[in-house]
């Protein structure tokens, strides 16, 4: 016998814009993704524990699980294989021991000194793609990325 299923209400998934955000930052991402994989063997997980370090200095894995947006098991994963290749060092927290600091190791600063070039360099390839609708791009996300109550 055939359930009697009530109709879905009528929905653009391509307009909807949660959706369009996630599918283009995963496309931009990507794009920078495939040159710093190819030059560095580095996943994005691990492009951003680096360049949080470079931005931030010596920081516990909690403010990057905070900061870029990833899971605890993410950050910990992409911390380990950065170790295990010489990029950071990982020391306890005197003042917390449950808090582990990490922070760049003077190989990782050197590949940082060749990776932001390429950063910014996609930067500026997405802010001419985008042309004059860029500023109200950046405008937008500000919005959004405000912290709500």
């Amino acid at each position: 016998m055939k359930e009697d299923l009530p109709p879905l209400p009528e929905f653009d998934l391509y307009g909807f814009t949660p959706y369009r955000l996630a599918v283009a930052a995963k496309r931009t991402s990507e794009e920078l993704a495939r040159q710093y994989r190819a030059r560095f063997g580095i996943s994005i997980p691990e492009w951003r524990v680096l360049v949080h370090l470079a931005h931030s200095g010596k920081v516990s894995v909690r403010d990057i699980e905070v900061r870029v947006a990833m899971e605890k098991y993410e950050v910990s994963r992409a911390a380990k294989r950065l170790r295990e290749a010489g990029l950071i060092e990982r020391k306890e927290n005197p003042a917390d021991r449950r808090l582990v600091i990490l922070s760049l190791t003077s190989k990782g600063r050197q590949m940082m000194t060749e990776l932001l070039p390429m950063a910014k360099a996609h930067q500026k390839e997405l802010e001419k793609r985008l042309g004059d609708a860029f500023q109200q791009l950046e405008a937008g996300l500000e919005e959004l990325l405000k912290e709500t109550k």
